[in-house]
């Protein structure tokens, strides 16, 4: 194996240690924090999970830059770890709105999940009324709702984190036993 084919697997392997660990571990803390009801360490979460989930497109990348190396792309165990790898980027996708709309339900006046700004999604500054005057919610049926939301979001965050993280193990186990 010449340098080029290790430094390609030593780059496939690192970017894999270095991003998958630290994205399990904030997908992973999210439900937590919103069941706490922490907005800055769930927008830290957030900003960590888009960050090593573009990371993690580097695994996919030198992987399949060592498969073209080693010609590996006619073994079916490649063709499912690729598949997998896609299924999983998909899920995280969806983990990243989840966290976007946990994070606009539990601040208050719906402010931006990322920047936590009071300005909602509507354009509309958080001290004006959405609602026409003759339709108002009383503030407690807002904040049932807005809980019953993050509540949701936090559900469906620990369900896909933790099918992301069996996909991650079926991949290792993919690529260490490659039937």
């Amino acid at each position: 194996m010449s340098f080029g084919d290790q430094l390609v697997l030593w780059l496939h392997i690192g970017f894999a240690i270095f991003t998958i660990g630290p994205l399990a571990v904030a997908i992973s803390s999210t439900p937590r924090y919103i069941r706490k009801r922490d907005l800055p360490i769930l927008r830290y979460l957030r900003r960590v999970t888009a960050i090593f989930s573009l990371g993690s497109l580097l695994v996919l990348i030198f992987g399949i830059v060592l498969g073209q190396i080693h010609h590996d792309f006619d073994h079916p165990w490649m063709t499912a770890a690729m598949t997998l790898f896609l299924v999983m980027l998909v899920l995280l996708a969806l983990i990243l709105r989840d966290q976007a709309k946990a994070i606009r339900a539990l601040t208050p006046g719906g402010g931006d999940p990322v920047s936590g700004h009071g300005e909602s999604d509507t354009g509309h500054n958080a001290t004006e009324s959405v609602d026409p005057p003759d339709q108002e919610q009383p503030a407690t049926s807002q904040a049932a709702a807005s809980a019953h939301v993050a509540s949701v979001e936090r559900g469906r965050i620990a369900l896909m984190g933790g099918v992301v993280n069996l996909i991650w193990l079926a991949i290792l186990a993919l690529m260490v036993w490659q039937p």
